[in-house]
């Protein structure tokens, strides 16, 4: 939580500048790159930056100081790993398009293939420039929403074991597994068994094991110890392979908010909605896909009742003395009808102008906004260390036109 006098300040700011803004917290940031750094020292593993939770190029100089490669899935973010990080990309793609193949080799220190096809078409065009691995698919995840597991049933991610040589290509030197979502330690234990099950047969070939994203370590909860033992225990039993960690969430984890302004408060059936300067669908997306209910400063979710009064389900006879004027469902400024989430109580009826601030609203967010509508990115800052706020990107008109070039 930032300072009171601190928060003030910001709210004043980002009023002034009348437009919402991402605020990274410096601070926060290098909390979690130091405790990402320390995991990797005493694991004896590599912990990497997967660019598709995270992406902002301009903290990148405060990211070298603690890592050195990042993950990319397309060729405009493996070009941002080496033009703007400085170091090729660990590269992964559900499937590479011909025409921009070599440009991501070139880009690449690693380039894991999803499919045996994909493989035979294209693995001699690499040409030694970077390690080739191959994705597995373990047939096991604890990814309870099914749109964020890659292990489904029927799924397009990787190769099942069945599949697979018993003598590997001699140019396949890794093996790449993602089974995880904001999942703790116990999960990549348990997971770690099927892996191993499945394809240990293989890892006497390979050079490297890639275990994916997901692994939430910055998660206060997270069994960080757990975690090193886990990972310490599969040095043991495979001390020759090189074991890479490629998470994105936990980098920016609860590294900052989203601050949003009340634009207008309208009331139907009884239910009121504060309709914001953000739009969960342009800004926010992964709270309407997975879903989940962001955490907003000052406020506490309710669940809806049934009744005359939707936010207590009181009868209208006591409707009069309701405890909860202050309940708003937060609705977004697009014209998706469905863009809106709710019920908040707040502590005081909100006003037009008013700041609503959605925490840990970083990871995930800056990398998936669009401009539905001509809706602008909300502006970006990071808040540093010395308590001075560097504004790092502000959005306009051009932005959105230029898109349609």
């Amino acid at each position: 939580m930032l300072h009171a006098s601190l928060f003030i300040f910001l709210c004043i700011f980002a009023a002034k500048m009348n437009t919402p803004i991402y605020i990274i917290e410096e601070a926060r940031l290098r909390r979690n790159l130091s405790l990402i750094a320390d995991v990797a020292r005493r694991a004896d593993v590599e912990i990497i930056l997967a660019f598709k939770a995270f992406a902002l190029w301009k903290t990148f100089p405060i990211f070298r100081e603690y890592i050195r490669s990042t993950t990319a899935s397309s060729l405009a973010e493996a070009r941002l790993a080496v033009e703007q990080f400085g170091a090729k990309a660990h590269t992964y793609s559900p499937a590479y398009t011909d025409g921009e193949f070599d440009a991501i080799v070139d880009c690449s220190s690693h380039l894991t293939f999803n499919s045996l096809s994909q493989y035979q078409r294209l693995h001699e065009r690499v040409g030694g420039r970077a390690s080739i691995g191959l994705r597995v698919n373990p047939e096991y995840s604890e990814v309870g929403t099914l749109l964020y597991n890659p292990c489904a049933p029927g799924t397009r991610f990787g190769v099942t074991a069945n599949k697979l040589p018993a003598q590997l290509p001699a140019d396949i030197e890794g093996f790449h597994c993602h089974c995880h979502c904001e999942s703790g330690a116990d999960v990549l234990e348990r997971t770690l068994v099927h892996i191993e099950e499945k394809f240990a047969r293989w890892f006497p070939q390979l050079k490297w094991l890639n275990l994916g994203g997901g692994h939430l370590m910055t998660r206060r909860d997270y069994d960080v110890d757990h975690l090193i033992n886990i990972l310490k225990g599969l040095h043991s039993r495979y001390p020759w392979l090189k074991i890479i960690l490629e998470p994105g969430s936990a980098f920016a984890w609860q590294t900052g908010p989203l601050v949003s302004h009340v634009v207008d408060v309208v009331e139907d059936k009884g239910i009121k909605t504060a309709i914001l300067d953000v739009s969960f669908t342009c800004h926010m997306p992964d709270c309407l896909e997975m879903p989940y209910y962001p955490d907003v400063r000052g406020a506490e979710h309710i669940e809806p009742a049934s009744g005359d009064c939707p936010p207590c389900g009181q009868p209208s006879g006591l409707h009069g003395d309701c405890p909860h004027t202050a309940v708003y469902r937060l609705g977004g400024n697009s014209c998706l009808s469905g863009d809106f989430m709710g019920n908040w109580k707040f502590d005081h009826e909100l006003q037009v102008g008013e700041e609503v601030i959605f925490e840990d609203m970083i990871h995930y967010t800056t990398v998936k906004t669009n401009m539905f509508n001509g809706i602008m990115h909300p502006a970006i800052g990071m808040l540093h260390e010395d308590g001075k706020l560097e504004i790092l990107r502000e959005f306009g008109y051009e932005d959105y036109r230029d898109r349609m070039d």
